[in-house]
C-alpha cells in the first residue's frame, strides 16, 4: 500500500508515562538554525548515560530493534513544553508513528501537522500491543490509516482521527500542502473580500507611497 497510507515495520516499545518534550528532544540541541541533525538528540538521556556511552537497557540501543518505525508509548506522551523540534527528531530518527493512551495537546498538532501519525487508543489495548511488541519476535506493527485500524501479533483494534487528519495523511499532505491544495476557494474568498472592501486593498503600500510623495515638512 502507498506509504501515506499504510505504516508497517518494528514497534519498539516506551511504554514510560508523561514522558516530556524536554526527554524527547533535551534542550541542548535546539541550539541550531535549522532541524538538521536532530535525530542525535532524540532521547538522548534515555539512549546515552553521563558519559555518553550507549545504554544497554534502552530499548532503542537493543540491535533487535534497530530501525523501528513506530513507538509504542505511556499516557500523556509529549507533555511539557511546546519544542517542534521533538517531532522532526522522532522523524529524522525514522520513527513515523506513535501509539499511546493518550498525547500533549500541543505535541498532538505539531506532530500531525508534521505529518507524524499519532494513533490513540484504549490503555488496555495500549498494554496488550506492549506486550506483543516486547517480544522481538512479535514486535512488528501495521497502522492502516485507509481502514483505521492498528494490527500487531495478537491484537487488531480501529482508532479515530479527525477528518482534517486523516485526509492529510490519506493525501500525502503536511499543514502548508493541505492548505494550498484549497488555493482556489482562498483566492476566490480573498477576489471578494477586495470586491467588497475595495478601500482595504494594498492599503500599507497606498499609505507609504502617500507618505514618501508628500513634500518634506508637511506631515507632523
Amino acid at each position: 500500500m502507498p506509504e501515506t497510507t499504510y505504516i508497517e515495520g518494528i514497534a519498539a516499545p516506551l511504554p514510560t508515562p508523561n514522558l516530556d518534550t524536554d526527554q524527547i528532544m533535551p534542550k541542548q540541541f535546539l541550539r541550531g538554525i535549522d532541524k538538521a541533525g536532530l535525530d542525535r538528540g532524540l532521547l538522548y538521556d534515555l539512549r546515552y548515560d553521563a558519559n555518553h556511552e550507549p545504554r544497554s537497557d534502552c530499548v532503542l540501543n537493543d540491535p533487535s530493534y534497530q530501525g523501528a518505525s513506530v513507538l509504542v508509548g505511556g499516557s500523556n506522551f509529549g507533555c511539557g513544553s511546546s519544542r517542534e523540534h521533538a517531532v522532526w527528531g522522532l522523524q529524522q530518527f525514522g520513527i513515523r508513528a506513535v501509539i499511546a493512551p493518550s498525547f500533549g495537546e500541543i505535541f498532538y498538532n505539531n506532530a500531525m501537522n508534521n505529518r507524524l501519525l499519532l494513533v490513540m487508543l484504549e490503555p488496555a489495548d495500549v498494554a496488550r500491543i506492549v506486550a506483543d511488541v516486547s517480544d522481538p519476535a512479535t514486535h512488528r506493527i501495521a497502522i492502516d490509516v485507509q481502514a483505521m485500524t492498528v494490527r500487531s501479533h495478537s491484537v487488531e483494534v480501529p482508532f479515530t482521527l479527525s477528518e482534517r487528519h486523516r485526509h492529510m495523511f490519506l493525501h500525502g499532505l503536511d499543514m502548508i500542502g493541505a492548505t494550498l491544495a484549497r488555493w482556489s476557494e482562498i483566492d476566490a474568498f480573498q477576489q471578494a473580500h477586495w470586491r467588497a472592501r475595495p478601500w482595504l486593498r494594498d492599503i500599507a503600500a497606498t499609505t507609504r507611497a502617500r507618505l514618501a510623495a508628500a513634500p518634506p515638512g508637511s506631515l507632523p
